[in-house]
């Protein structure tokens, strides 16, 4: 009997130290792989696929991964692209919301004011925004006072039309397309058009709704213009190409509000690198996620590094001398 009982002991003893071994090892392996034990579900929502906003979503996602945010080790992403669908932001919004995302990217304005209309809990920051007061995302951009905050795409307006000017000394008239339902073209262009005014320019307008309005906006202006002026629009962006075809025919320059339009066929721009924006969108995300910060507290950061990017090849089909002033210090695309 007692023999019998020192084996009973002595395996259950050996079972006990196997379970806790087996556990330990399952915890061991998730707190290596998931920083501290927690794995992070983070959503990104697009609104829709073109070079800029490409940019800053890899940016984001790189600058979380630099602060040790890192997908298959200790994040997991969802990556969404609403094709410019405003059904499509409603629907992932809820997607989100009903995966419980600890933290949500959301990059252009539709795409922030559907996630912030889904959730008032969940923290998102946005980037590629231009005016996250305007957009009523927020209560200021010193303290945005709710759960969205990021970082401003605001272009600089006056540098940009100054630089038109030395490109286009003879122009008096300019053209400006941009779709009407974006509230972060609206508010670039009324900027544009009041600096504009200040300099003796003329500014004519043609709205858009989806890039099958573009041909034609363009052939509206393109007779009355001597130049135009785009901001940083979606649907713009998403379409350089239709828009370069006829202002080309017409040797009418383009000056563009962001680096990416001017590879695709724009004549110059000084502005955002939308990459590094991202970056910064990825470091306020990691002070969320570390619990540094809240967004209701973080105020809105705008572009860091701003660059002159010029088409030469551009410039030469419309017969443009590029200054040497403009030309020093300048990202020349052959």
């Amino acid at each position: 009997m007692k023999l019998s009982r020192k084996v009973k002991l002595l395996a259950l003893g050996v079972t006990t130290m196997l379970a806790t071994g087996i556990m330990a090892g399952c915890g061991g392996s998730e707190q290596a792989s998931s920083s501290g034990g927690k794995t992070y579900k983070i959503g990104v929502v697009q609104l829709v696929e073109h070079s800029a906003l490409d940019a800053a979503n890899k940016g984001f996602v790189d600058g979380l991964k630099e602060r040790g945010f890192e997908e298959g080790k200790n994040v997991t992403f969802d990556q969404q692209n609403a094709q410019a669908d405003q059904s499509n932001l409603q629907n992932i919004a809820q997607r989100f919301v009903s995966g419980k995302m600890d933290l949500i990217c959301a990059i252009a304005t539709p795409a922030a004011q559907s996630i912030a209309n889904a959730t008032k809990d969940i923290p998102i920051l946005g980037t590629a925004i231009t005016d996250y007061v305007g957009a009523k995302l927020a209560a200021s951009n010193d303290k945005p006072g709710a759960n969205v905050s990021g970082t401003s795409d605001m272009n600089p307006i006056k540098e940009q039309v100054d630089l038109l000017m030395k490109l286009c000394p003879n122009a008096k008239t300019i053209g400006v397309i941009y779709c009407s339902s974006e509230v972060n073209s609206e508010v670039q262009v009324k900027a544009m058009t009041e600096y504009a005014a200040s300099k003796g320019l003329t500014v004519k307008t043609a709205t858009i709704s989806t890039v099958n309005d573009i041909q034609q906006a363009a052939q509206s202006l393109v007779g009355a213009v001597d130049a135009f002026y785009v901001p940083t629009d979606n649907v713009i962006a998403s379409a350089m190409p239709t828009l370069v075809a006829i202002t080309d025919a017409a040797k009418k320059p383009v000056i563009c509000g962001e680096p990416n339009m001017v590879k695709a066929g724009g004549l110059a721009t000084y502005g955002i690198d939308y990459y590094k924006l991202g970056v910064q969108t990825g470091h306020m995300a990691a002070d969320v996620l570390e619990g540094k910060a809240k967004p209701a507290d973080m105020p809105i950061q705008t572009a860091r590094d701003l660059k002159v990017v010029i088409n030469k090849k551009n410039a030469a089909a419309l017969g443009i001398t590029l200054p040497e002033d403009v030309l020093k210090g300048a990202d020349v695309i052959e």
